[in-house]
């Protein structure tokens, strides 16, 4: 079951910070990990780049941030006064933004004198699948996780709280940034995922051909370079003629299958490689895409599993899978009767692989 026992609880809600790209997010979560209020704000100021600029990320947490925390509190009918502790990613991430969020957290911790949980964001996205109410009967471990975002491709073995295997992972680009690096070679500007999803639906999957990178390779790698490439050479043509619609939407439904086809066949080796899951799981931002989703829930019924993937509001960065794998983690150190986690001393880090996940609840390592 993915619902925290009453042993487990904290004494009273967390508060939850993500700001680890481009969203500026808060959630309050009950002990038992409802979610009680959450909001989100995706920033408007990078669009005319192109991409994520780090510097006016951060400024934007920055200037963001306490109205967003106060206007949370206040959509859950709470004080600060109420809270039982704080949490906020803390990589991997844009250093910026983690400085800014984290050191956000620390300070309301420290001014309440309760304690601060540190997150790791791709450790966030891989426990979501076990908030309450995701997956009926809840989301027991071992599952296998299939990570999709714009910084992200993996395949990782979530075999507990802490305890991830990476099977396998991009070599290249992340699937989200070949979606937006399609995107933005069609016109469709920036974050072109769901742009290029909404044209796709006006386009034929099979007219146009297009490479499988790695398809039927062992192991369970992506790579999604050879496959932007592909589309580069289809549109050379054109030059810088606009491009007929119809032609833009095959391209970019044949682009989408393209991607669907590889990450189905990926994933099918990565099963292999982990005979004992039950259960298919699909988070980040590129799991909203429902072409992927469906490919995905056909791959688990062929296997015999179940499939489950978050709700379109959960798959992007937010604040509420960062107060549940808090939550998690505050549960797992005092079922295995350890400190209550206080990670103030904990500095952000961009880069933070999950398999140091483990070191929080060996005997005699500190929480920082």
């Amino acid at each position: 079951m993915s619902h925290l026992s009453a042993t487990a609880q904290p004494p009273g809600p967390v508060l939850a910070i993500e700001s680890s790209c481009d969203e500026t997010a808060c959630a309050i979560l009950s002990p038992t990990g409802a979610c009680l209020a959450q909001r989100v704000v995706s920033q408007d100021g990078h669009a005319d780049f192109g991409g994520v600029v780090p510097e006016i990320a951060a400024r934007a947490h920055l200037a963001l941030l306490p109205g967003l925390v106060e206007a949370t509190l206040a959509d859950a009918g709470l004080s600060t006064t109420d809270l039982g502790f704080v949490a906020a990613s803390t990589g991997p991430g844009l250093i910026g933004g983690l400085i800014v969020g984290t050191s956000f957290a620390k300070g309301l911790a420290l001014a309440l004198d309760i304690p601060f949980v540190a997150v790791n964001h791709v450790e966030a996205h891989a426990l979501t699948a076990r908030l309450p109410g995701i997956v009926p009967d809840g989301a027991p471990f071992p599952y296998l996780l299939l990570l999709v975002s714009g910084g992200h491709c993996q395949c990782i073995a979530v075999d507990g709280v802490g305890h991830y295997r990476k099977l396998g992972g991009t070599i290249d680009d992340a699937a989200g940034e070949a979606f937006d690096k399609v995107a933005k070679m069609l016109g469709l500007g920036w974050p072109g995922g769901p742009a290029l999803e909404k044209l796709a639906q006006q386009g034929n999957p099979n007219a146009i051909p297009l490479p499988r990178p790695l398809l039927r390779r062992p192991g369970c790698d992506f790579s999604f370079s050879g496959l932007k490439t592909a589309i580069a050479q289809k549109l050379a043509p054109f030059g810088q003629a606009p491009l007929p619609h119809q032609f833009a939407a095959d391209l970019a439904a044949s682009f989408q299958q393209a991607v669907a086809d590889v990450v189905a066949d990926r994933i099918n080796h990565a099963l292999d490689m982990m005979p004992q899951a039950r259960l298919l799981v699909a988070a980040g931002g590129v799991a909203a895409n429902t072409a992927l989703r469906t490919r995905l829930e056909e791959v688990a019924q062929q296997r015999g599993l179940r499939f489950a993937a978050p709700p379109l509001k959960l798959c992007t960065d937010n604040a509420v899978m960062v107060g549940w794998a808090a939550l998690e983690t505050w549960r797992e150190s005092a079922e295995r009767g350890l400190p209550t986690p206080n990670n103030t001393t904990l500095r952000p880090r961009p880069r933070w692989p999950l398999e140091d996940m483990a070191q929080r609840f060996e005997p005699g390592l500190t929480q920082a």
